[in-house]
């Protein structure tokens, strides 16, 4: 099927950035984490699936262990796939099927525009949350749940105030001290970040939020993206201290507040987490899925092997 599409693999270096990026500058599901830079920042190796001249494109993002090349989605790239005008569940299954077979094992995450049902693929959904700003604040703030109106309205009374445009450094430090109750994020991923950001920042495509306390202490903060008229609050960082003044629900307020009437969309990233879906759905969040896809054709003496 994928010689029929005619799919083929592009090696890293083969690739025609300037196509690939103007492919994904006219996809209807363009998004971020497709560009060349932002795959260059965030993933340790990448090649490609081009379908005809950069009609609809792919990345593979990948990296080795133990002999074994394998495909992962980076860190803070949430969603990747098949980018493209014209994406069906036939041209996604040939785009899974021109994978090389070297690729011996899966864990990836399509995108909201990849979400089919295959003939020889599972693809398993997962859940995002979206909320288009294009109207006017009043009108967002009410349809706001109670309790965030409510935990907005307490950190106003303790003297919490919204911050923007500082560095982004304070964001990482708090980021990485809340990861630590979860997971250890790697200080290489961080760093790929923290330079990331600086290339967008300097673009006018990225900008940092925060509340301060009272004792002017940094108690929630985050990177917010801009690209295809999204804007992609990143990199969450809260202090313990922030949890019961209602800091976090400030923070999103705040940047509703000043970009209200505009046409954005407010892309939560996530999450499958029930707690944090319903958090993200209090602001008047839509639910939004994309797909997402794991195999494992290593060996049976291998099956233990993950990324």
């Amino acid at each position: 099927m994928s010689s029929y599409f005619h799919i083929r693999y592009v090696p890293y270096k083969e690739i025609d950035f300037t196509k690939w990026d103007n492919c994904r500058s006219i996809a209807p599901n363009g998004l971020i984490y497709g560009y060349s830079y932002y795959l260059n920042y965030m993933a340790k190796r990448w090649d490609a699936l081009i379908w005809n001249d950069y009609e609809a494109v792919m990345p593979l993002t990948w990296n080795w262990k133990y002999g074994i090349s394998y495909l992962y989605q980076p860190f803070l790239t949430a969603q990747l796939g098949i980018f493209g005008n014209t994406i069906t569940a036939e041209l996604l299954e040939a785009f899974l099927q021109a994978i090389p077979s070297k690729f011996r094992y899966w864990d990836f995450y399509l995108n909201h525009h990849n979400v089919y049902t295959l003939k020889n693929f599972h693809l398993y959904k997962r859940r995002n949350y979206v909320l288009n700003l294009d109207k006017p604040y009043e009108d967002l703030y009410n349809n706001y749940r109670e309790n965030i109106q409510r935990n907005i309205r307490k950190s106003e009374q303790l003297g919490c105030r919204a911050v923007k445009n500082f560095d982004v450094q304070k964001v990482i430090a708090l980021a990485v001290e809340q990861m630590r109750n979860f997971s250890r994020e790697s200080s290489d991923n961080v760093d790929r970040f923290a330079e990331l950001y600086n290339h967008l920042h300097q673009q006018q495509q990225a900008i940092t939020y925060g509340i301060l306390s009272a004792k002017k202490e940094l108690v929630a903060s985050c990177v917010f993206i801009f690209s295809h008229h999204r804007a992609y609050y990143i990199l969450v960082g809260n202090h313990p201290d922030g949890r019961t003044i209602g800091a976090s629900h400030s923070l999103i307020d705040a940047f509703i507040k000043d970009h209200a009437e505009k046409k954005l969309l407010l892309d939560f990233e996530g999450s499958d987490i029930g707690n944090l879906a319903f958090f993200y759905s209090s602001f008047g969040a839509s639910e939004e899925n994309y797909a997402a896809i794991k195999l494992n054709k290593l060996p049976f003496y291998l099956k233990w092997l993950k990324k």
